[in-house]
């Protein structure tokens, strides 16, 4: 092709996108270049700061093309929630590299009938594990979190030094493993090489779909040789997956003794339906694909939650402090359960205020159109990705004083009694919304509650720490020491 073609092509492309937003009434936004959009003025190191400013500029509803998918950021808490409660943005996102890998199995890229299905097998599950607010089942989940916690606090006590160390592999394996026991039904020694496997491989997976970002935006770009060497690993890496996963469930139908977990629901229910040959969205790809989707939410988001409290609280040992005396004066002779969560007030602060001022997903879980709609005055075209920018919200000074600054107190009302604003969206909100929030609540109380009970927490002498993360797709921190010195805990 010749630079004049390519030229008239281009010019071309840019009247119809002219075109284009003349004939709907898009949200206002930055025009971009045709083909890639808006694209070229990302930060990919960044891509939540970018749209931030852009919402800052726009508006609370902003509209941009990013490659082939157009894109509507919404920065707006009440708004959110309006939208996001409609059947009609219960979509996932057009994006290339999840769909084209997913299939549309699975829970996070699932839509439709195949989602409101399994979306209810999940919710109806975890009740069944634990996730409630009281009782017997709860009691035992509970139980469940606290043997991996138990475990955990050994190995920070015995590794921990005056120089400090990174507790990121230590806390990777007890959430990993609490996620094991739940949706697996079986945990695994630290040591051994198909857990380190399975780590590795997430680890890599996660950093192989941040350099294949542009792939969801710009499909042809799987024809370039970088763009598909990573494609293949990372489908490669799937299907290796779900090989350990059906060895995993083999296991589980020879094993006389049946844990409780996901894995062995899921199994009832796709046996149950076999009798009646009618398997509906019980199948074999299923299964394996909503087991990788549970435990790789249930894991990273929570575990990135955890490692961000304890940075934040080495960092702020004056807050440490606070939520350490309040626990010496309500529990002075036990150690915290979960039927402390409401007296532990400036804990709850604390990790709120850690949601807020790091969110994990800071641009939030994209959201798809199934038919052309409005949001407000605006027209939003089938098949166009809705961004909760949860960034944008977590870090507007007209929600927040000082957003930049970490204060537990802000959570915290006149009264002493803790209090959620609206512009606190850490689980996002809606038909979509986490679908393990209140587990993931459970988890980091206990964790956080007991860790900040038995240790000092600190950074070791002569360091500095770095807050501001790295951006793949959650929002991490960086490689960092940290010291756990042991308190003394009378009654205990």
């Amino acid at each position: 092709m010749s630079i004049f073609m390519i030229v008239v092509a281009f010019m071309l492309l840019t009247i119809l996108y002219y075109m284009s937003r003349k004939k709907h009434r898009l949200p206002p936004g930055p025009l971009g270049l045709p083909i890639v959009g808006y694209l070229p003025w990302i930060d990919p190191k960044a891509p939540h700061e970018t749209l931030t400013e852009l919402t800052r500029k726009y508006g609370p509803i902003c509209g941009l093309k990013m490659g082939s998918v157009y894109t509507v950021l919404l920065s707006d808490p009440r708004l959110i929630r309006q939208v996001f409660a409609k059947d009609t943005f219960a979509g996932r996102a057009p994006l290339y590299l999840t769909h084209g890998m997913m299939h549309g199995y699975g829970l996070i890229c699932a839509e439709g009938e195949l989602w409101r299905d399994q979306r209810r097998f999940v919710a109806g599950c975890l009740k069944n594990l634990g996730m409630v607010k009281f009782g017997l089942k709860r009691d035992r989940m509970e139980r469940r979190i606290l043997a991996v916690l138990e475990e955990c606090i050994s190995k920070l006590k015995e590794r921990s030094t005056i120089d400090g160390f990174d507790p990121n592999e230590t806390l990777q394996h007890s959430i990993g493993n609490l996620m094991n026991d739940l949706v697996f039904g079986k945990t695994y020694d630290e040591n051994d090489r198909v857990w380190n496997w399975l780590r590795m491989l997430q680890e890599e997976g996660v950093k192989h779909i941040g350099v294949a970002g542009p792939l969801n935006f710009l499909p042809f770009l799987r024809f370039l040789p970088w763009y598909g060497k990573t494609m293949y690993t990372l489908i490669d890496g799937k299907e290796k997956t779900h090989k350990i996963y059906k060895s995993i469930v083999e296991e589980h139908r020879s094993n006389p003794v049946k844990t409780e977990s996901l894995l062995a629901a899921f199994d009832d229910e796709m046996t149950s339906r076999m009798k009646s040959d009618d398997l509906g969205y019980f199948t074999e790809k299923q299964f394996y694909h909503l087991l990788a989707d549970i435990f790789g939410a249930g894991m990273d988001t929570t575990l990135t939650t955890l490692r961000w409290f304890l940075l934040f609280v080495a960092t702020y040992p004056d807050e440490q402090e606070k939520i350490y005396q309040e626990m010496q004066q309500v529990l002075p002779d036990k150690e915290p359960t979960l039927d402390d969560r409401t007296v532990l007030t400036r804990l709850e602060a604390a990790i709120a205020e850690v949601q807020r001022i790091r969110s994990v997903v800071p641009v939030g879980i994209p959201h798809g159109t199934i038919e052309d709609t409005q949001i407000g005055d605006y027209d939003i075209p089938k098949g166009t990705m809705v961004v909760p920018m949860q960034w944008s919200i977590h870090t507007d000074p007209s929600y927040w004083q000082d957003p930049f600054d970490f204060k537990p107190d802000r959570f915290i009302a006149d009264d002493g009694s803790l209090v959620k604003p609206e512009a606190f969206l850490p689980f996002q909100t809606g038909k979509r919304m986490c679908v393990g929030d209140e587990l993931a609540r459970m988890i980091l109380f206990l964790f956080s509650s007991r860790i900040i009970r038995r240790f000092v927490v600190s950074i070791p002498p002569n360091v500095s720490i770095n807050l501001e993360g790295e951006c793949g797709i959650t929002l991490v921190p960086k490689p960092h020491r940290l010291v756990f010195a042991l308190r003394e805990c009378p009654g205990i």
